[in-house]
């Protein structure tokens, strides 16, 4: 069987800080901190409704980390500038070098999912407008177990569907913690080192791989 790659959708092929531009025209010189705040308030109020077993999408963590963000910088923004920053959310830009390093991996019969802490449908139509969605052979979501990464059952839950083997697995993911729950789940995992300021989290559980770009994961992982 050919090696099975999973690959994290937000931050990693999709860039959450695509809306700064967005942004700016609303508030100005706070978007740059702005996004970055929104970022980690929507991945802390995953983290908190995993432990806590009261599941609400990803898009929910999303609204209200902007509800959060916008009390924190005394940001006033209306019901439907929030709509807008929300639907703008659904089609956010790739990173410059996801489709040529996905065009390589597919076209040496790689099999390639995606997964995330987004629905199925929510994941499905970000990549269809960012043009991506062909490369993939399913969107595997952990909405079906109703938690979050990095719950150990959502990693199982994609060798499961995905048919693969922990060992045999990849996890590719620019998140740290994201990284370290595939790792502990048995799978391999490379990380994406986007920018060199980028800090993986000193708990003793290394990537297998960490590159800088997707182009690098070709020869890399089998």
């Amino acid at each position: 069987m050919s090696v099975t790659i999973a690959f994290d959708v937000y931050g990693t092929l999709i860039d959450t800080h695509g809306l700064v531009a967005a942004l700016q025209e609303l508030i100005g010189r706070k978007a740059t901190n702005f996004s970055q705040t929104w970022r980690e308030k929507q991945l802390e109020y995953s983290f908190r409704r995993g432990l806590m077993q009261n599941y609400e999408p990803f898009a929910v963590c999303t609204s209200n980390a902007l509800d959060y963000t916008c009390m924190f910088y005394e940001v006033d923004l209306t019901k439907k500038q929030k709509e807008i920053l929300l639907s703008s959310y659904r089609s956010l830009p790739v990173f410059n070098d996801v489709e040529d390093g996905l065009r390589r991996l597919k076209a040496n019969n790689y099999r390639l999912f995606s997964f995330s802490n987004g629905t199925a449908d929510d994941i499905e139509n970000l990549l269809v407008a960012a043009g991506i969605r062909d490369y993939f052979q399913g969107v595997i979501s952990v909405d079906d177990l109703k938690s979050f990464k990095p719950s150990p059952a959502v990693y199982s839950h994609f060798l499961r569907e995905s048919g693969a083997k922990g060992g045999e697995a990849w996890l590719i993911s620019s998140n740290p913690f994201d990284v370290i729950g595939a790792i502990s789940a048995g799978m391999n995992a490379a990380w994406v080192k986007r920018s060199k300021n980028s800090i993986f989290d000193p708990w003793g559980i290394e990537p297998t791989l960490t590159v800088e770009n997707l182009g690098e994961l070709h020869g890399k992982i089998g």
